[in-house]
């Protein structure tokens, strides 16, 4: 990871799937030769988040913070871009296993702060509130696998009214002008821009504006010719050599690039539709009616309409499940705050610190 920021950036590295329970990519991570990563294994509730936020802190240089989509307030980790490092809460249900333990990885481990012998005198009540939380967690991953089909059931309709020749040499004349070819390695970072979360559709929008003084956006009710579009992109910024960040659409199936950000240029590519607009000073906008037979696309308003209508009720349906399995989890954490041993939390988060050399 060569890119340093100027300023702290915010993302998501996973989120529930309408392919099935909880899609991360913080693999992704552990395949990046260079960057040694610290994995917190611990249980809920025993400082996690808060020894990764005092991390954050320390660093006198801009960080990545990876935020949990579960609790937006917490963080699923931090990267250190000028250290070459990152930390990660490496337990479910974002897993990471270290595969070459001392050599790349660190584990971190926090159970051993834990008194089992509380935890264990309050074990029927632990184990009702995991259960419910998951529970919680399937009901709303329900949802959102519902809200994945209606909006490819919206990109059915309108699919066959798109110009897919004038959209994809409009894009190759754009790529064209704004992505020189370098000498670079081309490297591609994986993350989420969005999540559906208990504060409902959250999108870190102040990342683009870290990262780029020139956003272009593609304003695309329906995702398809924008879907399309940051596909063409990605390929085009990689073969011209540049570090790039791909953030992949949530509620899509087929992973599909819904952002791309090229921190070299300060440039961004983004997508602007009913459930996370895009707005930002300068920007250059792109239509994406202009692509379409709008005849075509007019005969399925009402369809589409119910649609979207559909989509929010469900997203809407996801956030309160979310915020029920978060009002669980915070009954869970108190269970193990209870039992662990903050001191010793603490002096862990010295050692991380010194390791680290923050």
């Amino acid at each position: 990871m060569s890119n340093v920021h100027s300023q702290s950036l915010d993302f998501f590295m996973g989120a529930l799937s309408p392919k099935g329970g909880f899609r991360g990519y913080f693999s992704h991570l552990n395949q990046q030769p260079d960057l040694w990563l610290y994995l917190i294994k611990a249980g809920p509730g025993c400082g996690k988040s808060t020894l990764m936020a005092k991390l954050a802190e320390k660093s006198p240089l801009p960080v990545e913070r990876i935020h949990c989509s579960s609790d937006p307030d917490s963080l699923d980790g931090v990267i250190f871009p000028h250290k070459q490092a990152a930390i990660l809460d490496a337990t479910a249900p974002h897993v990471v296993e270290p595969d070459y333990p001392g050599a790349k990885q660190t584990v971190v481990n926090l159970f051993d702060t834990l008194s089992e012998a509380t935890l264990y005198e309050n074990r029927q009540q632990i184990r009702t509130l995991f259960d419910t939380c998951s529970a919680l967690q399937k009901k709303a991953n329900r949802c959102i696998r519902c809200a994945s089909l209606l909006l490819e059931e919206m990109h059915n309709l309108v699919r066959p009214a798109l110009d897919n020749q004038k959209l994809l040499g409009y894009v190759q004349r754009l790529g064209h002008r704004l992505l020189p070819p370098t000498d670079g390695t081309p490297v591609e970072h994986l993350r989420l821009l969005s999540a559906v979360t208990p504060k409902g559709e959250l999108c870190w929008k102040n990342t683009v504006s870290a990262i780029a003084n020139h956003v272009v956006v593609f304003e695309d009710c329906h995702g398809v010719a924008a879907r399309m579009a940051m596909e063409q992109l990605r390929q085009q910024a990689l073969h011209a050599g540049y570090e790039i960040y791909t953030c992949i659409c949530p509620l899509s199936p087929e992973e599909s690039p819904e952002h791309i950000l090229i921190p070299a240029l300060h440039l961004a590519f983004v997508t602007s539709n009913h459930w996370h607009p895009m707005e930002f000073t300068g920007q250059q906008t792109i239509h994406c009616t202009r692509f379409f037979e709008k005849e075509q696309v007019s005969r399925h308003k009402n369809q589409l309409r119910l649609c979207q209508k559909a989509v929010d009720e469900l997203l809407a349906q996801t956030s309160l499940y979310q915020r029920q399995a978060k009002e669980n989890h915070d009954k869970l954490e108190a269970f193990y705050r209870s039992a662990a041993n903050f001191e010793a939390v603490n002096a862990i988060t010295q050692q991380v610190e010194k390791k680290i050399g923050l």
